[in-house]
């Protein structure tokens, strides 16, 4: 029986493995739901240590993401950040967005300042998944919309691809 410790979920048995665990992290003022997923009953403790490694660098890894919801949100092959952003603008009401922006702004454009509102809601991770290792949600706002834009993340950190998701 291999016992191995993950930031917020505890004691694992890697051996014996549930197929879903999940736990919250107070990260940037919020709380961020992490969810554990496994196919197998059993894993290698090398995919835990990396694991563990998204959980303890979060920060960093939200950061990354940032840059590539940027990056997917400027470039003109990239349509996945702009069509979430273009769909609020066009479905949210003028008291609701002027709640999640500054109407008055005019250095910033609407359309940007919206992006900049996108924050982590979830990170789910696949340990046992040959192909993306992470999944994080961003969102304007749960309380705004059931829409999501979702990174699939590598093992390495890598962005396989984004999407968006309700």
């Amino acid at each position: 029986m291999a016992k191995y410790v993950l930031p917020c979920f505890g004691q694992l048995d890697s051996e014996n493995l549930e197929e879903y665990y999940d736990c919250e992290i107070n990260f940037n003022n919020t709380m961020v739901s992490v969810d554990l997923n496994f196919g197998d009953r059993k894993i290698d403790i090398s995919r835990l240590e990396i694991a563990k490694k998204f959980i303890e660098q979060l920060a960093d890894y939200d950061f990354k993401n940032k840059k590539y919801i940027e990056q997917d949100y400027k470039e003109d092959v990239g349509d996945t950040v702009r069509a979430y952003i273009e769909h609020h603008l066009d479905e949210l009401g003028e008291t609701e967005l002027n709640e999640l922006i500054d109407p008055s702004n005019k250095k910033i454009s609407q359309e940007d300042q919206v992006v900049k509102k996108l924050h982590l809601v979830r990170m789910g991770l696949y340990p046992d998944s040959d192909d993306q290792f992470a999944i994080f949600d961003y969102s304007i706002g749960p309380e705004i919309t059931q829409y999501l834009v979702v990174l699939f993340i590598d093992e390495f950190g890598d962005l396989d691809y984004i999407t968006m998701e309700s």
